[in-house]
């Protein structure tokens, strides 16, 4: 099995949830945190074209109502893409990458997939 990196925000509960999970089942991971460390344009570009924009944007956190009507309206990906470089939170949280394979979020699948259930 390959590197696990997870990408994150350090005081978002639901990273420090997968976290804690993760090292409680002894599961090695790389952590990166992408307001601190930034976020390279072409790994999200990678990201979106896995699992879509609409995935990746949290539009359940207070950085989205922040954002203006004009910002939201007629969202597509190069947008979304631009937003969530100049606003990391609104990247949902956590981003998992193994391999070639993208997960967004974390869920009890999630966890059960690396035993960390």
């Amino acid at each position: 099995m390959s590197e696990i990196a997870l990408y994150g925000i350090a005081n978002c509960d639901t990273v420090r949830k997968a976290r804690r999970s993760l090292d409680a089942a002894g599961v090695g991971y790389r952590f990166v945190d992408v307001r601190r460390d930034g976020l390279e344009a072409d790994r999200l570009r990678g990201w979106v074209d896995a699992v879509g924009w609409e995935t990746l944007v949290n539009r359940r956190g207070t950085t989205w109502r922040q954002l203006s009507e004009e910002e939201r309206e007629g969202m597509d990906a190069e947008r979304a893409i631009a937003l969530m470089l100049e606003h990391s939170a609104l990247i949902k949280r956590p981003v998992i990458e193994q391999d070639i394979a993208i997960t967004v979020g974390w869920t009890p699948e999630t966890a059960a997939r690396w035993g960390a259930a």
